[in-house]
């Protein structure tokens, strides 16, 4: 794991950590199996479990490589030992108002472990990008596909 690497949440290297386990030891051998069952079988060229095993095979492969990339490059990042709870930083959980007044609360985590349906948003994230660094009651400028928009701080919270 990279000191200056893209930041991630010890629950999210864990998540990819148990998503590579589980293809490694537990699809792939699987994959596998039903491969060389269908290799003993004959014909190859025509053989549906033997073509789709091997293709299902190497997009495992590709994802498995991926994910072992992806977690050498990886910093992990605990947010409950933030120094600075004063201002938003990787973790922070912020609750932010619109211009009229709509309140929204978010959680900065890695990239890999954004989720915008549980308001999880990307480090790298415009919105992520603009609060950082700020604190209860500065207003943050955002350029959004839809337009400008500004969000004032009224909260932050680590774990």
């Amino acid at each position: 794991m990279k000191p200056n690497g893209p930041p991630i949440t010890p629950a999210g290297l864990a998540a990819l950590r148990a998503r590579y386990d589980h293809l490694l030891g537990t699809e792939r051998p699987a994959i596998v199996e039903i491969v060389s069952w269908a290799a003993g079988n004959g014909d190859r060229s025509e053989n549906g479990d033997y073509l789709y095993g091997r293709k299902r095979m190497r997009e495992i492969d590709r994802e498995l490589a991926f994910l072992a990339r992806r977690m050498k490059a990886l910093r992990p990042v605990d947010p409950a030992v933030q120094q600075d709870r004063g201002r938003v930083w990787f973790g922070a959980t912020v609750t932010i108002a619109d211009e009229d007044d709509n309140h929204r609360t978010v959680t900065l985590v890695g990239d890999d472990e954004q989720d915008a349906g549980a308001a999880r948003i990307g480090w790298s994230a415009p919105l992520a990008r603009a609060l950082r660094g700020a604190a209860v009651g500065d207003v943050r400028r955002v350029n959004l596909p839809s337009g400008e928009k500004e969000w004032e701080v009224m909260e932050i919270a680590y774990p």
